[in-house]
């Protein structure tokens, strides 16, 4: 018989689980441990891995386990077994044992356990009682697949309690005797009468805690407007706190349309590039200094931080607004002359200017061979009409050559057509019948001409 953990990374890699009973891809559901840690949340690289101890230390007595969502501990390894990231073991629970999997094993541990917890003692920690039997797993997978049943049954129950919270997610303990309910509320909630009908609906002990909306993101997952998944759910673990100061340096819209994310706050990462923004703002000019020039005072709009420029919103008397962006160089100098009582002229234009010409081997080999594919306005009537215009010109040279000689008038009319003389001088002292015109099919109609007499309609076409 296979190793108790090997069979368990058998029973939930990626090659097992790409497709269900019915042909139709499954996924492991974060209850297996893929090879490209893609379905894994908040994985931990092992830069320490294969990196031996200096002689005479042990290795460190505890391990990181993670459960469902975004859920880890740390638990003490007080039997020693050889554990690597991706093995099931059984640990302690507050009543019972619970099954969990080791994403992180080793020295990494204990430098985890410092950042998260600020202490390295392991001694009060639960312990890793066994790696997990096939029962354990069986008995696991069980209480797994009642998660989804017993959410949405939570949910009709709160409805008809008429309680103000949102349950998210419930999670069952790896023996099943045991579900922890996550619910978002912004108010105080009474459980004492919810406590007892799902305590009696499921036969399980129930603990509610209580979330927080970017907690939920992270515990449900999602992707985000860039088109990844959330951060908060693959690798961020230090949820800071978010102010639209943060759009401010950036000079982004205060659209909260914009600026939020699927949990409903502002976006996390407004944070990621913010001290660079704020170490680059304060090299710039005050924003508050206003320019006096010839043309007029000019009033601060916005930074580009990346152009090194500053756009400045110009009015002066009698003469509309302009706006104008100048290097940073130039509003310093300007600054100065100010304050020494200078009024400088300058150049409003500046920034309209054409870029430089790029290098030969810089340019780009870019083409539009598609000319006017792009064009919003090829759907207008114009295209139509030129399109029954093409059609009516095949079909007109098609009907020239049928008629034969008839083709020569049609020649000489483009003779005239494009003659410099004008229309009235060409037309002039015809009768107006004599002006060939096309039917719906673009053949000629057949009308009096200089040997025909005037009949009172035209023949059919197939006459």
């Amino acid at each position: 018989m296979p190793h108790p953990g090997l069979l368990s990374s058998r029973l939930m890699s990626c090659t097992s689980c790409a497709k269900g009973a019915d042909g139709k891809p499954a996924g492991c559901k974060n209850n297996g441990y893929c090879s490209s840690s893609g379905c894994n949340k908040l994985d931990v690289f092992d830069w320490l891995a294969g990196v031996p101890l200096p002689g005479g230390q042990t290795p460190f007595d505890a391990v990181e386990l993670r459960f469902k969502g975004t859920r880890k501990g740390f638990y003490r390894n007080a039997k020693a077994i050889a554990l690597n990231p991706g093995d099931l073991v059984t640990v302690e629970a507050a009543s019972g044992y619970d099954v969990g999997m080791v994403s992180l094993a080793g020295e990494l541990v204990r430098a985890q356990m410092q950042r998260k917890t600020g202490s390295t003692d392991s001694y009060e920690l639960r312990k890793v009682l066994h790696r997990s039997t096939q029962e354990d797993i069986d008995r696991w997978h069980s209480s797994r697949k009642r998660e989804d049943e017993t959410l949405f049954e939570t949910r009709k129950i709160s409805q008809e309690a008429r309680l103000d919270m949102k349950v998210s997610d419930v999670e069952f303990q790896g023996d099943g005797t045991r579900a922890t309910f996550f619910y978002t509320s912004e108010e105080r909630i009474d459980f004492r009468d919810l406590l007892r009908k799902l305590t009696d609906k499921f036969k399980v002990r129930v603990d509610m805690k209580q979330i927080g909306a970017r907690q939920e993101a992270a515990r449900i997952g999602g992707i985000g407007p860039c088109g990844r998944e959330l951060c908060c759910s693959t690798w961020l673990t230090d949820l800071r706190s978010v102010t639209t100061s943060a759009a401010r340096y950036q000079q982004l819209a205060l659209n909260p349309q914009k600026l939020a994310g699927l949990c409903g706050k502002l976006k996390c990462c407004l944070n990621y590039e913010l001290d660079m923004y704020v170490e680059a703002i304060k090299s710039y000019p005050s924003p508050n200094a206003k320019l006096k020039t010839k043309q007029g005072t000019g009033v601060h709009m916005k930074t580009d931080i990346f152009a090194e420029k500053m756009w400045y919103l110009f009015k002066s008397p009698g003469e509309p607004t302009a706006m104008a962006g100048f290097p940073i160089e130039t509003v310093r100098g300007i600054i100065a002359q100010n304050k020494e009582g200078i009024i400088p002229e300058v150049d409003l234009h500046m920034a309209e200017e054409p870029a430089a010409t790029a290098p030969a081997d810089k340019r780009s080999d870019y083409d539009n061979v598609i000319d006017g594919a792009e064009d919003l306005a090829r759907f207008d009537k114009k295209g139509k009409q030129g399109k029954r215009n093409r059609s009516g010109r095949k079909k007109q040279d098609a009907g020239n050559k049928r008629q034969g000689p008839s083709a020569k008038g049609s020649e000489g009319d483009k003779q005239a057509a494009a003659s410099p003389q004008p229309a009235e001088a060409r037309h002039a002292g015809k009768p107006a019948l004599e002006k060939r015109s096309r039917d719906h099919r673009g053949r000629r109609r057949k009308g009096p001409g200089p040997g025909r007499p005037p009949t009172s309609a035209p023949k059919p076409d197939n006459a």
